[in-house]
């Protein structure tokens, strides 16, 4: 390991993030390099950082969380799928859950399916919801399906016959006929859980991003020929790259989770295992609730599809440092959710964008200072986003100020709303917890965000506009497995749950084995999904052999819904959470501190008298400084509001607390 270079790489919508970990006589060393992203070719950017810096010949283990896979299923460029499925179900993914968008609404505003009516494909194989055969595709049937197939021009298969988790032969017998012509994809290996519509879902995403995320992972690799690369998945852990294609569908949140991997280190860093993360970059916001760990759901959505796999349980909103802001036809000021992207980007980074940002109005007002370089390297341009801002002034018939207040207070509100999303709503209080604000543009709306939730401690971690590609580094290697029950709770005993998950065990201790794991290393948690019988949401409780599981589920359902039923309760899934060592336990790298230096004295135009700038390397640690004040570093600024008081620890994580 001493002679290859650990590095990260987040690719965002605006910036791609490079953190490299180097060891030396003198102990490691971090550094960073931020490069406008390219989505035509995401690659490219990766490229150009390494080389900024100075990366090119050396060997590099590389941890890539990827918006690859994202941006293809909610800009509709996956693959052409054809679905398979047993007669009489080839309109499941077409009707879905029969949930309106907008409940109230006669008319329903017409979408279009997943697959279209013409690729849905039905096959006579048939199983029953017991387990058994009831028909069998012949080897003829096969024969003209693949002929079939032929005809669509189809780049991937989806199959998901019904009931296939209970015969998964029957799937890749299907799979063994298609072999060599398409990208295949089985419910069986993908999803093996009840709900064929939540299945099928999941078992059409891998099927439409596999071939998209394979020719990007290849091109990477060629590009970087002497790099291990692995890739973040969904749940917060990574994935050889070499594995990452057939199992797409669980990279589909692979940037955000890297932010939530940095978070639980900061957490055990600072103490303060409860926090409310807020990731503010230049195209869209990420908040999330942690509690000690990582937090996990299997019921999120991406665009207006259904994610039944294991995900970071994050908020996300379209609002960052690139939204735009407009006045409609009524006269009302509007911030995004459309982003000014990478190029042209904001005005501020004479790219050739005109349209007013919020990145522009933190400009205006001087909470980002003018004469810094934008990650280090990209100057900004005042009179650029004066003019973008004048506009927007102009129409809505304030002077340029109070635009400028306008844009940065709204933007402000669709963050709180987030923040209030999975915390109040889900009845938590805010001022139980630290807001723990990184991304490039974090740093400038911590202080308004923490008022407008009446909380009173701020964490800005040091490197905070990259911690997400430092996050990747800190992640662990990991598979998340399930198999389906459906059985009563009170028929099984601690041997029948255990063989189950020892047979989860083997094939997660394999899967992590080929990617160099050590079996002794890999640790692993167990849970059982359940729920009365008669009921459709399940309730997840960790097992552990000899433990009183229908009470905790008890207690668990009363607390969520303040009922305890007498029905009996039902076993629907067992789940396995492998995790093996991350390549680096934490982020606690310390900085060189460099001599503490006098602050520079700069004007805002919002206040009257001059507002010190600090650069965070010379801040001196330990000793608390009151707002108003600025620090900057390589790729994030933050504003300290007059009111509270900030800190720099001896990691140089940046510690507010209210006067």
């Amino acid at each position: 390991m001493n002679d290859i270079t650990l590095v990260g790489i987040d690719t965002g919508g605006t910036f791609t993030d490079i953190v490299v970990l180097e060891h030396g006589s003198n102990g490691s060393a971090m550094r960073q390099c931020k490069v406008l992203s390219d989505p035509s070719d995401p690659s490219g950017p990766i490229v150009e950082g390494l080389q900024r810096l100075g990366l090119e010949n050396r060997k590099l283990q590389i941890i890539h969380g990827t918006t690859v896979g994202t941006n293809a299923v909610l800009e509709g460029k996956g693959a052409r799928v054809a679905y398979v499925t047993s007669r009489g179900f080839a309109d499941v993914l077409t009707l879905g859950r029969q949930e309106r968008e907008q409940v109230y609404q006669l008319r329903q505003p017409e979408a279009e399916p997943p697959v279209p009516r013409e690729h849905c494909l039905e096959v006579s194989t048939r199983i029953t919801a017991e387990g058994g055969l009831l028909n069998e595709s012949s080897d003829e049937e096969l024969l003209q399906l693949r002929k079939h197939l032929e005809t669509l021009g189809v780049e991937s298969v989806a199959i998901n016959l019904l009931f296939s988790f209970l015969r998964p032969e029957q799937e890749q017998r299907i799979a063994e006929k298609l072999e060599g012509s398409w990208f295949l994809s089985c419910s069986s290996k993908i999803l093996p859980e009840v709900r064929e519509y939540e299945r099928g879902m999941a078992t059409w995403l891998n099927a439409s991003v596999g071939p998209v995320i394979s020719r990007y992972l290849k091109r990477l690799q060629s590009r970087l020929p002497g790099a291990r690369i692995a890739v973040m998945q969904s749940a917060g852990t990574t994935i050889a790259a070499e594995q990452a294609a057939d199992q797409a569908v669980r990279l589909l949140l692979s940037g955000p989770a890297g932010g939530l991997a940095a978070a639980r280190s900061i957490a055990t860093q600072t103490a303060n295992p409860r926090l409310m993360s807020f990731d503010m970059g230049g195209t869209s916001t990420d908040v999330a609730l942690f509690n000690g760990e990582i937090p996990l759901t299997s019921h999120c959505r991406l665009g207006s599809w259904p994610l039944s796999i294991p995900s970071v349980d994050i908020h996300t909103i379209g609002a960052g440092g690139g939204s735009i802001a407009r006045v409609d036809r009524a006269g009302m000021l509007l911030v995004g959710p459309e982003s000014a992207g990478a190029r042209p980007g904001p005005a501020c980074y004479g790219q050739g964008g005109a349209k007013a940002t919020v990145t522009d109005a933190n400009l205006v007002l001087g909470r980002l200072p003018e004469n810094i370089l934008l990650g280090g390297y990209l100057p900004l341009d005042l009179q650029a986003a004066r003019r973008a801002i004048a506009q927007l002034a102009n129409d809505m018939g304030c002077d340029l100020l109070e635009a400028a207040r306008g844009v940065v207070r709204l933007a402000n509100e669709h963050m709180a709303r987030a923040l209030r999303v999975i915390s109040v709503e889900r009845g938590y209080n805010p001022a139980d917890y630290a807001l723990l604000c990184f991304g490039g543009a974090g740093g400038l709306h911590a202080c308004d965000l923490a008022e407008l939730l009446c909380m009173r401690r701020i964490i800005i971690p040091a490197r905070a506009g990259v911690l997400s590609a430092m996050g990747m580094l800190v992640s662990e290697p990991g598979r998340e497995l399930s198999q389906p029950v459906l059985k009563p709770l009170a028929g099984l005993t601690d041997e029948d749950i255990g063989q189950w998950f020892r047979v989860l065990e083997t094939d997660a201790q394999k899967q992590l084995m080929d990617e160099g794991c050590k079996p002794q290393s890999i640790t692993f948690r167990h849970q059982l999904e359940l729920r009365y019988k008669g009921q459709s949401a399940t309730i997840g409780i960790n097992w552990s052999a000899g433990g009183a599981h229908e009470a905790l589920f008890h207690a668990a359902h009363a607390r969520a819904s303040g009922l305890r039923l007498p029905h009996p309760v039902e076993l629907v899934n067992i789940r396995l959470s492998a995790r093996a060592p991350a390549v680096l336990k934490s982020i606690d790298i310390r900085e060189v501190c460099e001599d503490p230096m006098a602050a520079e004295e700069i004007h805002m135009p919002e206040l009257a008298e001059k507002v010190p700038l600090y650069q965070r390397t010379g801040l001196p640690r330990g000793e608390p400084l009151q707002g108003p004040l600025l620090i900057t570093e390589c790729a994030a600024t933050a504003w300290i509001k007059p009111g509270w008081v900030v800190r720099a620890d001896e990691w140089d994580n940046l510690l507010l607390y209210t006067q």
